[in-house]
This record gives C-alpha cells, sequence and structure tokens, in this order.
C-alpha cells in the first residue's frame, strides 16, 4: 500500500495518506491570536489540508484537540460547534498540554477517512 505525504519538510509532512486514511499534523492558528481566531484557523487549514487529500471534513474519524488552558473549551468549542457537521462528529479529546509556543493556544490533530 503506498504513502503519499503533502508539504512535507525537514521535520515534518503536514498531511500522510495511507490507504484511504489521511492523517494531519497538529494545526496551529496564528500566535498570539485569540482562542475563537486561532481556532477558526486551524479548522480553515483542516478543510484545505483534507480536501487536498481527497477528503471532507464529514469523513472526520477522530480530532484530538489540546488547549494551551483548559479554562478556553467553551470558547473553543463555540467555533468547533458550528464547524463539524452535525450527523459526522468525529470521536474527539480535548486535553490541556504545554503546546509549541506560549502564542499558541489550540492545536487541532486529525484522522480522516478518504471519499
Amino acid at each position: 500500500m503506498s504513502i503519499e505525504r503533502f508539504h512535507t519538510g525537514h521535520r515534518m509532512s503536514q498531511a500522510v495518506v495511507h490507504g484511504n486514511t489521511v492523517y494531519l499534523a497538529g494545526q496551529v492558528g496564528e500566535p498570539g491570536a485569540s482562542v475563537t481566531d486561532q481556532t477558526k484557523k486551524c479548522l480553515e487549514q483542516v478543510d484545505a489540508l483534507l480536501a487536498e487529500c481527497g477528503s471532507k471534513k464529514e469523513n472526520i474519524l477522530q480530532a484530538i484537540v489540546w488547549l494551551a488552558d483548559m479554562n478556553d473549551f467553551a470558547e473553543m468549542n463555540a467555533v468547533w460547534d458550528a464547524w463539524v457537521p452535525q450527523g459526522h462528529t468525529p470521536a474527539r479529546a480535548c486535553g490541556e498540554a504545554k503546546l509549541a509556543t506560549p502564542e499558541y493556544k489550540v492545536e487541532f490533530i486529525i484522522t480522516a477517512a478518504k471519499d
């Protein structure tokens, strides 16, 4: 079975497709922006990468969300709830973690099926 890599750098690829499964690297927003704006940017990037890999948000199998501060849970969820297609919600986990830089407030890691 082949492996396709998208936007590959020296450290990681933004997306990897193996068979009919799409794996996205952690998506972050603009450093220092609000949780709302960072979440919107992350999900825009998820949409674009999934489309490039032959998938869509309705095919998301699992979402892992890291927040720098769990006090931002409701703010992130307000954006997520408006974006995620009802009836196609994935398995999801959300936790608090120290992200790559203090300016990042949220990160999304997505696994999806191809169309």
